[in-house]
């Protein structure tokens, strides 16, 4: 996964969660931008308790923290998922870039629990059905679709080269099923999250 870099949240002097930065899964996360590893980053995890503080400031303040200690930075990914009914208000309220969503990837559903196709190769098994059969006798494979990516450039440079990249913001999909148009533009309020959201 590489190394995660923890941004701690403190409020009124009471510590209330993290904002966790890393590599991602990829170590070629930054390759399509003309970045090598150590110029992007992935936004991994945003996990608090109760708070005061908008989310988005959350983020654009741990993001200030991570550039400022990390001048060879240059862009920021982050993901929405999907399958979590996730739309990325949280980006949206910041103005990150959207650029559509990611390829679909394969799931194996085993012991009655999805699990990534890199998890296979840790587990000492093939990456294919096969190797999950090995693990689960009635193990299946579905198709996860893919997730919503932001981006958020950390200078002008990189704001200008990805400005052609940028789609209009996806809606909440309870949004979408009550006969609004999808992908239409504008920031969405997001409910803010929890610890218990992110386990």
């Amino acid at each position: 996964m590489g190394k995660l870099s923890k941004v701690g949240v403190w409020e009124d002097g009471v510590f209330i969660g993290v904002v966790i930065f890393g590599y991602g899964a990829s170590p070629k996360l930054g390759e399509v931008y003309k970045l090598v590893q150590n110029q992007c980053v992935e936004l991994v995890r945003i996990a608090l308790d109760k708070h005061k503080s908008q989310v988005s400031r959350i983020v654009s303040i741990a993001i200030k923290w991570m550039y400022k200690n990390n001048q060879k930075l240059r862009l920021i990914v982050s993901f929405a998922d999907t399958t979590q009914g996730h739309h990325g208000g949280i980006y949206q309220a910041g103005n990150w870039t959207y650029t559509g969503q990611s390829n679909p990837t394969k799931l194996y559903i085993i012991n009655g629990k999805s699990t990534h196709v890199r998890a296979l190769g840790h587990k000492g098994v093939a990456t294919n059905i096969e190797g999950a059969k090995k693990l689960d006798k009635n193990a299946t494979v579905v198709l996860s679709p893919g997730k919503h990516r932001y981006l958020m450039p950390l200078d002008k440079a990189m704001k200008i080269q990805i400005a052609t990249l940028a789609k209009p913001y996806p809606k909440r999909t309870k949004e979408q099923a009550a006969g609004y148009p999808p992908a239409l533009g504008g920031a969405t309020p997001t409910c803010t999250l929890h610890i218990e959201d992110v386990k």
